[in-house]
């Protein structure tokens, strides 16, 4: 009994340990959403993370925390009650598409997937490379990007490996709620043909270990929690769509 102790004590701590780890990261003001997922995904108590956060959790209140766990509490009851754009879709953002909820958790993982293609483009490619739209199914992510040819089969392998890399260390998402202005300053990518609001939502894919930051991000859709979730990731396509316009077309599953 006593062993047993002392294995679940340690891999308690060490969960919680890298919880902190990833509290610390945060930078801007904890909104009630990011300190639910730090609950939700390390298991961090609301009185720690009131803590640890100092300044930037002074606003943050039981009441809004609480909020937050009651939302989660509600979609997971909804479940297919909840519609989004009709058709019979309980997900339908335009860019993402989703029946049920088994769909919805496989268009989560494709989604975050997106995330870490365009970082792992831009390093292989170079900075130019921008998002020109995408469109996920459950089955599938397609993105189109700025290009003005074909990868070869060097970058190809070069990009799924990244990619893959970034799956295998597992990084955690961090989420930060800022200005629209303050989060093109500081570099999270973002579409320049598309109008967003004064506050958005900067998601990151860090290495809880060393801060290493993969992917900076401004977006509003759905994500994992760690990128382990994603699992084995795979590139199936890629073409012209328009003149310096690439696709591609990519699978992901556990």
């Amino acid at each position: 009994i006593r062993e047993e102790f002392k294995k679940e004590r340690g891999k308690s701590t060490k969960i919680l340990s890298g919880g902190i780890i990833v509290l610390n990261k945060i930078t801007t003001e904890i909104i009630p959403e990011a300190a639910f997922r730090l609950y939700e995904t390390w298991g961090i108590p609301f009185d720690v993370i009131k803590e640890f956060g100092g300044e930037r959790a002074k606003n943050l209140t039981r009441e809004g925390f609480d909020e937050e766990f009651k939302k989660h509490q509600e979609i997971s009851r909804a479940g297919i009650e909840k519609k989004f754009g009709g058709h019979g879709l309980l997900l339908n953002t335009g860019e993402l598409k989703a029946a049920d909820e088994k769909e919805v958790k496989m268009v989560t993982r494709l989604h975050s997937a997106t995330h870490l293609l365009q970082a792992a483009l831009r390093k292989v490619l170079g900075d130019e490379i921008e998002q020109r739209g995408s469109d996920i199914t459950a089955s599938r992510l397609r993105f189109d990007f700025s290009f003005g040819r074909a990868l070869t089969d060097k970058e190809r392998e070069g990009v799924e490996a990244l990619v893959r890399e970034a799956i295998r260390r597992d990084f955690v998402v961090i989420i930060q709620k800022t200005s629209f202005a303050e989060a093109v300053r500081l570099g999270a990518l973002h579409m320049k043909n598309r109008s967003y609001p004064p506050e958005v939502n900067v998601y990151q894919f860090v290495d809880a270990k060393t801060g290493e930051i993969f992917s900076s991000e401004i977006c509003g859709g759905p994500r994992v929690a760690h990128t382990g979730e994603i699992g084995e990731f795979r590139i199936t396509k890629q073409e012209a769509v328009a003149s310096g316009v690439r696709r591609i077309r990519a699978v992901a599953g556990m």
